[in-house]
């Protein structure tokens, strides 16, 4: 394990000197415990060439030094950013490069002022994301485990699915099985809706009861050593009419367009035209309101992102989501969901979950 954290640095020092700073400042969380391990909720790492410094609060005296890899740990007395002026106080004039998406307006002004002007700021993005949107092969044997989980976890919840059960209530018996199978928690807030709700890209579980001859859309995924898994599928309650079939197989053969599309050196931009494609000429490219695809990993979205205009090239190593929808005011919608991770020939499925429509 510390040998994954020694590449991890030496990949972001290398960062600092392509671009000339002699410091850089992490405070968001994940990246913090992809860099050296910290899994606390108050920490910023002080990257420097030939050093790394975790600084935390004292609630966390005794898992900084039993969590943290190869970077000093040191206890603030105070606040953290304090902390961080003090490391580098006595220091000739220099650079420090901090995450300009993860530090407030009042953050960087407080570090302007503590600093003074011998140290000049500087905002920078997606140094480390860019490494973490490559999963090693313990990463990637994680997101398998987490995906497996949230897949056996459909199985079982499928019997509860009737109507007159409440959105809450199988929304929490999703969440209480994951825990239950070994997850540290549900990977965001788990999605249930039905009927017309079921237009709702995000339409987070209400005490609505399921009714017959309605839609319903599941979203969840599970927390697993760290890692993320996030799924999707839709089920009919009742017999499904001829139009809530047709939707539902041009929803998967676009997912199946988009996996088919899934191979190193392909741009992110055609793998999301590649399911538009197929749901244009089924008529409902414009019910699909957003991108087809995203990074998996520590976060939930994470790069690459599978939308139109990204140009950015698919790599071995990265785990994306697949999940075309469709969503049809005043009827419900269609989502289907998976995740799968890119090597040198093409792709894996992560989840198993079955992909069919379900009329139950």
């Amino acid at each position: 394990m510390p040998a994954l954290y020694r590449q991890r640095l030496q990949a972001l020092r290398g960062q600092l000197e392509r671009h000339r700073v002699e410091a850089f400042l992490v405070t968001h969380l994940p990246n913090i415990f992809y860099l050296c391990g910290f899994t606390g909720s108050s920490g910023a790492l002080l990257v420097e060439p030939d050093s790394a410094t975790l600084i935390t609060d004292r609630r966390y005296t005794t898992q900084a030094r039993d969590e943290v890899h190869l970077a000093r740990v040191r206890i603030a007395s105070r606040g953290l950013l304090e902390a961080v002026a003090g490391l580098l106080a006595g220091r000739r004039r220099l650079t420090l490069a901090f995450e300009a998406a993860h530090v407030t307006v009042a953050q960087r002004a407080e570090l302007a002022r503590r600093l003074g002007r011998r140290v000049r700021l500087r905002g920078v993005a997606g140094w480390v994301e860019a490494l973490r949107a490559r999963k090693d092969a313990d990463e990637l044997e994680r997101m398998r485990a987490a995906a497996a989980l949230a897949s056996q976890v459909w199985t079982e919840v499928l019997p509860l699915v009737r109507p007159g059960v409440r959105e809450l209530e199988l929304a929490a018996e999703i969440e209480y099985r994951m825990r239950r199978a070994g997850a540290s928690g549900p990977a965001f807030d788990t999605i249930v809706a039905s009927g017309p709700r079921a237009a709702l890209p995000h339409g987070r579980a209400t005490a609505k009861p399921l009714q017959k001859n309605e839609l319903v859309v599941f979203d969840w995924g599970a927390i697993l050593r760290g890692y993320c898994s996030d799924l999707t599928r839709t089920v009919f309650l009742g017999r499904a009419p001829a139009r809530i079939r047709k939707w539902y197989d041009a929803v998967r053969e676009a997912q199946q367009a988009a996996f088919a599309m899934l191979r190193p050196g392909v741009a992110a931009k055609a793998v999301d035209a590649a399911a538009r494609g197929v749901l244009r000429q089924h008529g409902l490219a414009r019910y699909f309101t957003h991108s087809t695809g995203h990074g998996l990993g520590l976060e939930v979205h994470e790069e690459p992102r599978l939308a139109r205009g990204q140009k950015t090239r698919l790599e071995a190593g990265q785990v994306v989501t697949i999940e075309p929808g469709v969503y049809l005011p005043g009827i419900g919608g269609i989502r289907i969901e998976d995740d799968l991770a890119i090597a040198p020939g093409g792709a894996t499925q992560l989840t198993h979950a079955p992909r069919e429509l379900l009329e139950l």
